[in-house]
């Protein structure tokens, strides 16, 4: 079953860990993709200094601040596109960093042919790329997120959820 926009129009931490377990689904062509949900990382919005909200309202962030329940889709380091859905706070959402067989937020955009047209997408009534409730996983580890040394006292939170 499609999660629903209730879901994610919750707060960053919630979505973030109760993403897990749960099935992304991409559509291309024909074939339909569902990988189980392994990794995530919890963006809180314009107070954390590792979200891309704290820099303010900007073109390229501008999804952040609308619908909960929408992709958020960016570039990093000129070549790989990251995936995230946009949740209740003002510029908080959830990065997709796992995959059952696909680790790391490149890898997952890179094969399963996410990128920057999909900026936007309300992922509860897109065609291409949804999510789909599937269980909760028994045992979830924290840990800190990855590549955000610049992000002071928001460096070292445990906003980074992974199935055990």
């Amino acid at each position: 079953m499609r999660i629903k926009r209730d879901f994610y129009n919750r707060s960053a931490l919630k979505v973030a860990k109760e993403l897990l377990g749960h099935f992304l689904v991409r559509k291309i062509g024909r074939k339909i993709y569902r990988c189980k949900i392994t990794e995530t990382e919890a963006y809180c919005g314009i107070k954390d200094l590792a979200c891309h909200a704290s820099k303010g309202r900007t073109k390229r962030t501008e999804v952040m601040f609308g619908p909960a329940g929408h992709a958020y889709v960016y570039l990093i380091y000129g070549m790989y596109h990251c995936l995230n859905i946009v949740t209740k706070e003002n510029g908080g959402a959830v990065l997709i960093r796992g995959l059952e067989g696909i680790e790391g937020p490149g890898k997952i955009c890179r094969d399963l042919k996410i990128n920057k047209n999909m900026n936007g997408a309300d992922i509860t009534k897109s065609q291409k790329l949804w999510m789909e409730i599937v269980e909760k996983p028994k045992k979830i580890t924290r840990a800190a997120r990855n590549g955000i040394d610049y992000a002071g006292e928001f460096k070292n939170k445990l906003w980074r959820f992974i199935i055990k």
